[in-house]
């Protein structure tokens, strides 16, 4: 199962990659045949925004499996096991109920999607927004997976604390306690 999920992250980071190559691209080329040739290619302008929907869509899925989010973790770190605990607990089940909101969201606007179609492409707007399906489910697995250790007791005491400090910790590996000042390293 471990290798699925790392073969399906691996997929989403060269969709990233391909996307950001093609939109460059794109936008780089209609700008010189604008200024070059007083011309212009419209369905780069088009496809460019919906690459940059889909981009940002898939980064956040790769950012939650990494932990590369926004969190603060002044409070939280200070507290003990059982404060940890249910911070996490109210985090995960808050951002569990949002991607089930977003599931619906998404599902709601489905017929309306389906039947709208994009004024220069012409394909049916669900390619772009239906992208909300992928990344409600994805996210929620996570959010139940983490929950699931939770609830199992399977969470070190450092992994409670769902926020990582630096860039330049390896995949999967959580961050060391705070140092005290002037402590050796």
């Amino acid at each position: 199962m471990r290798k699925a999920v790392d073969l399906f992250f691996k997929l989403l980071e060269l969709l990233v990659v391909l996307a950001l190559v093609v939109m460059v691209i794109m936008v780089f080329g209609n700008v010189v045949l604008r200024y070059a040739f007083n011309s212009g290619i419209l369905v780069s302008e088009e496809l460019s925004r919906y690459f940059f929907i889909w981009l940002t869509y898939i980064g956040a899925m790769i950012a939650m499996r990494e932990r590369g989010h926004l969190g603060v973790d002044t409070l939280v770190r200070r507290l003990p096991r059982a404060g940890k605990v249910i911070c996490l607990f109210l985090s995960e089940a808050m951002m569990l109920g949002v991607n089930v909101l977003f599931f619906i969201g998404t599902w709601r606007m489905h017929e309306l999607q389906v039947t709208n179609v994009s004024p220069v492409v012409g394909i049916s707007m669900i390619w772009v927004y239906g992208i909300g399906y992928v990344v409600a489910v994805v996210m929620a697995l996570f959010n139940i997976g983490v929950l699931y250790r939770l609830f199992t007791g399977r969470l070190s005491d450092e992994e409670l604390v769902q926020v990582v400090e630096s860039e330049d910790l390896p995949h999967g590996v959580p961050p060391a306690e705070p140092q005290p000042r002037g402590a050796p390293r």
